[in-house]
C-alpha cells in the first residue's frame, strides 16, 4: 500500500466515524445542528487566500487542458449522440450551486427530448426522506440509490452516463468560475426544495465535478451520508484531498462504478 492510498483510507475511516454520528439525521438537532453549521462555516473561513488562488488556478488550468486536448473525443461523442438519437448534442439543466444560487449546467444529452420527469421527481423525493422500500428500482441491481433501467434514457446516453462521460461539458461551468472540480455535486432545484436545512450545508462551498461521494460508493451510498460526506470534504479540505479524490476519480470512471 503506497503513502497515498493510506492517507486517503485513513480519511475515509475518520469521515465514516464523523458520518456514525449523525445516523439518526431525522433527528439532527439533537446532534447540534447549529454547531455543525458552525464548524463548516469557520473551516471555509480559515481557508488562506493563497488555498483559494492556488484551487481556482487548478480548475482553470485544469479545465482548459481537457477542452483543448480533449476536443477530438468531445468531437467524437457530439457525432454518436447525433447519430444515433434526435436532438441537440449538449443539455443545459438548471442547478443548485453555492450558498444555494443557480446556475446552468452542461452535459452531453443522454436522454430522449420527449422526456417526462416526473418519476424521478418522485424517486428523488423518497431517496432524500429515506423512504425507499428496496435501495433500487431494479431488484436485480440491490445496493443502487438510484434510478436504473430509465426508459428516457438512449443507448449511447447509457453508456455515457456509466463512464461518467456525459458530465465532460461541465469543465465549461469549471472554467467560468460556477463549479470546481472536486466539491460536493450540484442538486436539481425540485432535489433541493426536499432539503433539510442541515443538508444545504453541503452547498456552502461550490459544487464540483468529483468529489468523496463518488469516489466511495457514488450511487450506492445512501443521502444522508452523501451529504456527511459532502460535510466532511467542506471542513477537512485541503489541496492535497484534492489531488487524492481526483486521481481516484479516474479508475472508477473507467470501471463505471455506480454510474447509471
Amino acid at each position: 500500500m503506497t503513502y497515498e492510498t493510506g492517507v486517503f483510507r485513513r480519511d475515509i475511516a475518520a469521515m465514516e466515524k464523523y458520518s456514525a454520528a449523525m445516523d439518526n439525521y431525522t433527528n439532527v438537532e439533537q446532534f447540534g445542528m447549529a454547531e455543525l453549521a458552525t464548524k463548516t462555516s469557520h473551516a471555509i473561513f480559515r481557508r488562506s487566500w493563497f488555498d483559494r488562488i492556488l484551487k481556482r488556478s487548478t480548475d482553470i488550468l485544469t479545465s482548459l487542458a481537457v477542452l483543448v486536448l480533449g476536443f477530438p473525443f468531445f468531437l467524437a461523442i457530439a457525432l454518436l449522440i447525433k447519430l444515433t438519437s434526435k436532438g441537440p448534442v449538449f443539455f443545459k439543466q438548471e442547478r443548485v450551486g453555492e450558498n444555494g444560487g443557480g446556475f446552468a449546467l452542461f452535459k452531453f444529452r443522454t436522454m430522449r427530448t420527449d422526456c417526462d420527469d416526473s418519476h424521478h421527481r418522485e424517486f428523488t423525493r423518497n431517496f432524500i426522506q429515506g423512504r425507499l422500500q428496496e435501495p433500487s428500482l431494479d431488484a436485480g441491481k440491490s445496493g443502487v440509490y438510484k434510478m436504473t433501467d430509465d426508459p428516457r434514457i438512449t443507448a449511447v446516453g447509457g453508456f455515457l452516463r456509466k463512464a461518467s462521460l456525459d458530465e465532460l461539458p461541465q469543465f465549461i461551468n469549471i472554467l467560468r468560475g460556477e463549479m470546481t472540480i472536486v466539491g460536493p455535486r450540484p442538486p436539481l432545484p425540485y432535489e433541493y426544495e426536499c432539503y433539510d436545512e442541515w443538508h444545504k450545508l453541503r452547498l456552502k462551498v461550490k459544487p464540483g465535478l468529483t468529489g468523496l461521494w463518488q469516489v466511495n460508493g457514488r450511487s450506492a451510498v445512501p443521502f444522508h451520508e452523501m451529504v456527511m460526506m459532502d460535510i466532511y470534504y467542506i471542513e477537512n479540505w485541503s489541496l492535497m484531498l484534492d489531488f487524492k479524490i481526483m486521481l481516484k476519480t479516474v479508475p472508477v470512471m473507467l470501471a463505471g462504478m455506480g454510474g447509471h
